[in-house]
């Protein structure tokens, strides 16, 4: 089965453990990051799936290409893509790519570590990525800024120019302290548009 497959070797216990430990180690980080800090603060699931394979993906993808020979510029051409990749069909806000970024990170960090890093620096490290992501958002969260997603029907009002006249329709239309509005996706064929309104609760 093994030379079928092109393997030396059908099973390598002592790697094949690693292997589990290092990805159950992964999956732990990113999915603080994921579902304790992203999921909670933003309620929005949306992209949750596409963060978690990007994870599994990039980190399964590191952790093998150590074992086979690869030139440095090839390697980080890779990444790189993985880094800029993003869906033409829908654009992805700052903050919803700063997270694939780091849940990219998370996976290569673990995945690339060697001998010469402690167990104490690699759990360290992870600790510090989700304890500053966690940080920022409940300061963010402090300060009273909320996210919603809004489907919105007015196509007229999202030109640059109109900015403050939309900021002023979907506050009066939710009764909320509108600030800033992110637009997602404009749908031609159904006149509408999905957007990301940011707002400040009423007790700040």
């Amino acid at each position: 089965m093994s030379e079928l497959l092109g393997a030396s070797l059908l099973i390598d216990w002592d790697d094949f453990s690693k292997l589990v430990a290092r990805f159950a180690l992964n999956f732990f980080f990113a999915s603080i990051v994921i579902r304790g800090v992203y999921q909670r603060c933003h309620k929005n699931p949306e992209y949750v799936f596409t963060y978690y394979l990007f994870n599994v993906i990039t980190f399964c993808t590191c952790l093998l290409l150590r074992k086979v020979p690869i030139e440095l510029g090839f390697a980080l051409g890779l990444f790189a893509v993985f880094g800029i990749l993003r869906y033409r069909t829908e654009p992805i806000r700052i903050r919803d790519l700063t997270y694939l970024f780091i849940v990219i990170g998370i996976a290569i960090l673990n995945a690339v570590s060697n001998k010469k890093i402690s167990v104490a620096e690699l759990i360290f490290v992870n600790t510090a990525i989700v304890g500053i992501t966690a940080f920022l958002e409940i300061r963010t969260a402090n300060r009273g800024i909320e996210t919603i997603p809004v489907q919105y029907d007015n196509l007229k009002l999202l030109a640059p120019e109109s900015r403050p006249q939309l900021l002023e329709d979907l506050a009066a239309r939710t009764g909320l302290r509108v600030y800033q509005v992110d637009i997602v996706k404009i749908d031609m064929m159904r006149d509408c548009a999905d957007l990301i309104v940011s707002h400040r609760s009423n007790g700040h």
